[in-house]
Parts: C-alpha cells; structure tokens; sequence
C-alpha cells in the first residue's frame, strides 16, 4: 500500500452528524468510517468497470465476427453446472 496523502471532504452538517453517530457505534473514528467507505465504493466500481468494458468487447467481437450461442445453448450449459455437473459451454457459431 502507498504512503497515504491527506484529502478535504466537505460534507453538509447532516451527513457528518450521521458518519459521527455511526462510528460511535461502531467504535471506529469518523476518519475510519469514511476511508472504509470510499475504499468500498471505489472497488465496487472498478469491478462494473471491468464488466462494462468485458460487455463492450464482446459486443464488438460479435459485431465483428456474428459468432455466438443461443440463449437455449446458454441455458442448457448452466443447467448442467448447477446440477454439478462438468460442462463445456457450446461452440459459437453464426
């Protein structure tokens, strides 16, 4: 982990009496409270970044290409897993 750097958080008096009443019962600072949060918020939306660019590629490569597998296909292989079994996913075709 980096060395941490110091960043001002104006907040409206309302939320910071709330963040103040919640880490008094949660026995953590204020200061805690809101690096826990923003620590969460930002991995949280780094992980829909990754989908969102996941979905993008492939919706380019279908684009690009028109391979792909029906949802009957798709269905029919996580019936499979659910029910423990090892599967495969369907070859995709156009």
């Amino acid at each position: 982990m980096s060395q941490p750097s110091t960043t001002s958080l104006k907040l409206d008096t309302e939320t910071k009496e709330r963040v103040q009443r919640l880490a008094a019962a949660r026995r953590r600072s204020p200061h805690w409270l809101m690096r826990e949060a923003i620590e969460q918020y930002v991995e949280r939306e780094e992980k829909r970044e990754r989908f969102r660019q996941e979905a993008l590629a492939a919706w380019t490569h279908y684009q690009t290409t028109g391979l792909h597998a029906t949802a009957e296909q798709a269905d029919a292989w996580l019936a499979k897993l659910e029910a423990g079994k090892d599967a495969t996913p369907s070859k995709c075709h156009d």
